[in-house]
């Protein structure tokens, strides 16, 4: 599942992307400067669909993937359902386990 959704950078998260892009291409940065620019300037989203997904890639019920992520099982249910979307650490600890595997946090 590659994700195509990234949320939509302020101007200036934009700019500083642009900017870290331009010096990557004239090489005073390298790839993985650049990776953690683009890392930090734009973070994905995840629609209930999408997280369900993933949960089933790695056969996770809603509670072990709610303990993985240091969340409740109803707030795992929440963005299933498309109540909630994930914030701060948990959309970081999903990106991971999308890119990595699960491996990486166990």
């Amino acid at each position: 599942m590659k994700r195509q959704n990234p949320a939509k950078p302020s101007k200036i998260l934009q700019a500083v992307y642009e900017m870290a892009l331009d010096l990557h291409r004239q090489g005073a940065i390298g790839t993985a400067t650049l990776q953690e620019y683009k890392n930090s300037c734009f973070k994905p989203t995840y629609s209930g669909e999408e997280l369900r997904t993933l949960r089933q890639r790695y056969q996770l019920t809603q509670t072990r993937l709610a303990a993985l992520l240091n969340v409740s099982p109803a707030t795992v249910r929440n963005w299933e359902g498309g109540k909630q979307q994930p914030q701060g650490p948990s959309i970081r600890l999903l990106n991971l386990l999308e890119r990595k595997g699960i491996e990486v946090l166990m």
